[in-house]
């Protein structure tokens, strides 16, 4: 297996990119979006699952949705002109945090 975390960079990189196309899909009525956002999601819960094999599901779950939103809250500022006031930012820097936090102290991240 390639390193876990580096699927797991894959899966949320997938989720992003389906959760983008979903917003575009406008309600699943636009083929292309639609596609690729089933096709993304197939993509990040597969990876996600093989990634748990090898590291705590806490970890996992935490990571991936921790980065996710912050990853998709900027692909929404960037792509939909969505506005992103202080509070957001500030709770966006606390997911990041609480991410490095994991990856540079916690013996849980080292695996299951």
């Amino acid at each position: 297996m390639n390193h876990p975390w580096v699927l797991l960079g894959i899966s949320i990189v997938a989720e992003v990119i389906a959760t983008t196309a979903l917003k575009s899909s406008q309600g699943l009525s636009r083929i292309g979006p639609s596609l690729l956002a089933v096709a993304g999601y197939c993509l990040a819960f597969y990876l996600v699952a093989k990634v748990m094999e090898h590291l705590p599901t806490g970890v996992v779950y935490a990571v991936w949705s921790g980065l996710g939103i912050v990853l998709i809250s900027i692909v929404g500022w960037l792509w939909h002109g969505q506005r992103l006031d202080a509070a957001a930012l500030l709770g966006m820097l606390l997911i990041v945090a609480g991410v490095l936090v994991i990856q540079l102290f916690s013996r849980a991240a080292d695996g299951a």
